[in-house]
């Protein structure tokens, strides 16, 4: 496969798959609600955590998991 060297590539499929096992865990504990539309907030901390290094579905959900409820407390907090 050429790539071009600027070029950025996503494994969309783990990140997407790693987004669908931390929020359907989110959504069962209440910390997000049930709604169709995609959580920008835990989007933008799997990604970030995927161009981090970690490429596995499961690692990536679960800490995205635990900075997304760390970063709601915070919130609740103030």
């Amino acid at each position: 496969m050429l790539q071009e060297p600027s070029v950025r590539v996503m494994n969309v499929d783990v990140i997407g798959k790693a987004y669908d096992i931390a929020a359907n865990y989110l959504r069962r504990t209440g910390a997000i609600a049930e709604q169709p539309a995609t959580n920008e907030a835990l989007l933008q901390l799997i990604v970030q955590l995927f161009e981090h290094g970690d490429h596995h579905q499961v690692s990536l959900a679960n800490r995205a998991i635990m900075r997304y409820q760390r970063r709601s407390a915070r919130v609740e907090a103030a």
